[in-house]
């Protein structure tokens, strides 16, 4: 197994990405720290690795939030003695709509979660991760920040943010032996799917965005896990600053 040994914390691991990325990690091995706002949803995936005889902990928490932060490490070092890896995966958007339509309170979340919340994971394990020598951070982006669609300009924003703070990232801690990567997946089936595509999600909806991927489907919570765990990995011990796109070809 890939990870075996190794602890893991994904936050937004509640459903959608994260839970197939906690999930799989779990499957290769590793101790999984379940952090979601939504405290059953995080207890669900965690007792569900467990059933299936992987190691994990539910740790409720807003990842807007230091203190929230600083429990969360707290309470993964308690329970697994280590952490190498932070997967920054939580993160939400706006309604797909017209740029003066979305409110300050809509900008302020997205930016407050999809950005502040790399802030925070940052401040809280760098200092860790130089401590015992290295660490693994990958951080969940999106094609949106490469190859924005109209409607969706904050939520573009927020994830071109993301991209280019991983790189800066990963130039000023590889000296640290800490790795940065992010992955960029397509619009995938998630709950947030209707608030991406701004209409109901309907068969001629979906059509409409399908058409411009061309390997012709969304992606998949395990289609994002496999790019996770490859860059967790040891097999990746000589990538850092990459931006892996996970999008049936839509950024080409």
């Amino acid at each position: 197994m890939r990870l075996t040994g190794k602890t893991a914390v994904v936050t937004g691991a509640g459903s959608g990405f994260g839970e197939g990325i906690a999930k799989t990690y779990a499957r290769e091995g590793a101790n999984i720290v379940v952090n979601d706002l939504n405290g059953a949803a995080a207890e669900r995936v965690a007792s569900e690795i467990a059933l299936a005889g992987g190691k994990a902990i539910a740790v409720t928490g807003d990842i807007t939030r230091g203190d929230d932060w600083r429990t969360l490490r707290e309470a993964a070092l308690e329970d697994f003695g280590s952490v190498q890896i932070v997967v920054n995966n939580a993160g939400t958007t706006h309604r797909n709509k017209p740029v003066l339509e979305v409110s300050e309170s809509e900008f302020d979340r997205v930016y407050a979660v999809n950005v502040k919340g790399l802030y925070w994971s940052v401040r809280e394990f760098v200092p860790y991760f130089r401590e015992r020598g290295g660490g693994v951070f990958i951080n969940i982006a999106s094609t949106a920040g490469i190859r924005p669609r109209p409607g969706l300009v904050w939520y573009n924003g927020s994830k071109g943010a993301v991209i280019v703070a991983s790189k800066s990232l990963a130039v000023e801690l590889g000296a640290d032996r800490i790795r940065v990567n992010c992955v960029n997946p397509v619009i995938g089936e998630t709950a947030l799917l209707p608030e991406f595509m701004g209409v109901d999600d309907t068969p001629e909806n979906r059509a409409r965005f399908l058409a411009t991927i061309p390997l012709g489907r969304f992606s998949t919570p395990q289609d994002v896990a496999n790019a996770c765990l490859y860059l967790a990995s040891d097999e990746a011990a000589f990538i850092t600053g990459v931006c892996l796109e996970v999008d049936g070809g839509r950024c080409v």
